[in-house]
C-alpha cells in the first residue's frame, strides 16, 4: 500500500504539471514543471521525502528501460535519418560535452559559495 500512495503523490504532480503545461503559454514540458513541482514541494516541507523515496528510488532503478521505446522508434525512423546520422552524431557527442562542462562548471562555483559561506561563519565564532 505504501507504494501505491508514493506512486500516487508522483503521478498527482506529474498531473498538476500536465495542468500547468496546459495553462501557460511557456514552451516548457510538462515534465519539468512537475520536476520543479516535487522538488519545491520537497524543500518546502509540504512532501516528506519518505513519502515518496521508495517510489522514485524504483523509477531511477528502472530508468534504462524506459529508453527502450525511443531507441525502438529510432530504429523504426531509420529510413528517414540514416542520410544524417553523422550530423545526428556529432550533435549528440558536442552537446553531451557541453553539458558535462557546464555542470561540472556549476558544481565547482556551488561547493567555491558553500565553502566561502562557511569560512566567512566561523570567522565570528573565534
Amino acid at each position: 500500500m505504501k507504494y501505491i500512495r508514493q506512486f500516487g503523490i508522483i503521478l498527482l504532480i506529474s498531473l498538476v504539471g500536465e495542468l500547468l503545461h496546459q495553462w501557460l503559454p511557456l514552451p516548457i514540458p510538462a515534465s519539468i514543471y512537475g520536476i520543479i513541482l516535487l522538488f519545491l514541494c520537497l524543500e518546502w516541507k509540504v512532501i516528506s521525502l519518505a513519502s515518496v523515496k521508495e517510489a522514485s528510488s524504483f523509477l531511477i532503478e528502472i530508468m534504462p528501460i524506459m529508453f527502450i521505446p525511443a531507441a525502438a522508434g529510432l530504429m523504426d525512423s531509420w529510413m528517414v535519418i540514416k542520410t544524417s546520422w553523422v550530423s545526428y552524431g556529432a550533435i549528440t557527442v558536442i552537446s553531451t560535452v557541453v553539458v558535462m562542462a557546464v555542470s561540472g562548471r556549476v558544481v565547482q562555483a556551488v561547493m567555491k559559495m558553500e565553502k566561502g559561506k562557511k569560512k566567512s561563519g566561523n570567522e565570528g565564532e573565534g
